[in-house]
């Protein structure tokens, strides 16, 4: 149990706008996946390696793999976010900064839920190409910047952290 304090934190303009990105990027996902089925081969790229070429094929079924993964790590963001006292900071939480550090790394998540869901989308589209024969991989470069979109907010907002004592 956190001993951290705890504070009802209403939403703002940014967090429900964040929702709702989150919201539309998980139709679309979801909408992209149930539009190309129908158009999709037996078979489809299922596993990359980290050149970006495919090295594992399943059968088409498995393009709803993602959209729903994607659905459930965005879900699991939402529901852990409701309690930015059980986090784990890199500063010391007080009642001075508690507020500030708290709207900070719900920030973060929120930002990360919608990083998260749209790297999903570009590796479904990918998966769709490959698919039908309009692509043959993520390329190399997909690795460094899928670290880059996951990494990058993670250390801004650590950094803002720390300014924001």
């Amino acid at each position: 149990m956190s001993n951290l304090p705890v504070i009802e934190l209403p939403k703002t303009s940014t967090d429900r706008m964040l929702d709702l990105l989150t919201v539309f990027l998980l139709v679309v996902f979801w909408g992209l996946s149930f539009y190309y089925y129908s158009e999709l081969p037996k078979e489809i790229p299922i596993h990359f390696d980290y050149t970006g070429e495919v090295d594992n094929y399943a059968s088409k079924k498995t393009i709803f793999l993602l959209p729903l993964i994607g659905s459930m790590l965005a879900g699991f963001l939402t529901l852990v976010s409701r309690h930015p006292e059980t986090f784990n900071y890199t500063v010391t939480i007080t009642p001075e900064n508690a507020e500030r550090q708290y709207r900070n790394s719900l920030l973060m998540m929120k930002v990360m839920r919608v990083v998260i869901v749209f790297l999903f989308i570009l590796i479904d589209w990918e998966v769709i190409q490959i698919a039908l024969g309009h692509s043959e991989g993520l390329g190399v470069l997909f690795l460094p910047l899928f670290l880059i979109l996951v990494f990058a907010p993670i250390i801004y907002f650590a950094i803002r952290s720390k300014r924001l004592q």
